[in-house]
């Protein structure tokens, strides 16, 4: 890694498809860090508040919508001191304040918290999303969670992709999944987990050199 040009990767994830896990396999096989829940801790201990309630919050929109677009644009910006403000606002600030000073630091993996939108000043970057067929993840979902049937499997699988739909296109005011957003989009069901992750990490090597 040493004498190699800095580089950023940002994965975004349908719940269900592995992109969590090829994130953080991806930091091992490119030999940074990655991070992803370990920001509510980063965040806990930043603004002091309980990792317990911003775990709660962790990738939700704020249930303010309708203050926050009466308030305009400039509310999420300019507010991040005031106590006022909700505690998903909070923690959205936060840890996209964290999120670039890791950036700055040097090479990283960040997975979800809009990182692609966070970072979109950093030169080297490179965002990821990571999808699937539907029948791939309800099977990777009941295979994670004991208990959980077919039907549950689908219905948690919807009903978390429907709440990071909300949170990121709340906080950037762009859609999320959209390719546009993206420099790479891959269906994790091809390869597999670990043969994504592979496939990734050589890109990133012939990208950057490493």
């Amino acid at each position: 890694m040493e004498g190699t040009k800095k580089f950023v990767i940002t994965v975004a994830r349908q719940y269900g498809s592995g992109g969590r896990e090829i994130g953080l396999r991806l930091g091992e096989l490119l030999g940074v860090k990655a991070y992803d829940k370990e920001l509510i801790t980063m965040a806990a201990q930043k603004s002091g508040m309980s990792s317990e309630v911003l775990n709660h919050v962790d990738e939700k929109a704020s249930s303010s919508l309708l203050y926050t677009l009466a308030m305009g644009s400039s509310y999420i910006n300019s507010a991040a001191h005031n106590m006022n403000i909700p505690i998903s606002d909070k923690l959205f600030m936060t840890q996209s304040e964290i999120i670039r000073e890791i950036a700055a630091e040097g090479s990283c993996v960040i997975v979800g918290r809009c990182a692609d939108h966070v970072l979109r000043q950093e030169e080297n970057r490179i965002s990821i999303f990571v999808y699937a067929p539907r029948d791939f993840k309800v099977d990777r979902i009941i295979e994670r969670h004991e208990g959980v049937d077919e039907k549950q499997a689908k219905d948690l699988s919807q009903k978390t992709d429907k709440r990071r739909i909300n949170y990121y296109n709340y906080y950037t005011g762009k859609k999320w999944g959209s390719p546009e957003n993206y420099h790479i989009m891959i269906d994790s069901s091809v390869l597999g987990i670990e043969g994504t992750a592979q496939a990734l990490a050589e890109i990133i090597r012939k990208k950057y050199g490493i």
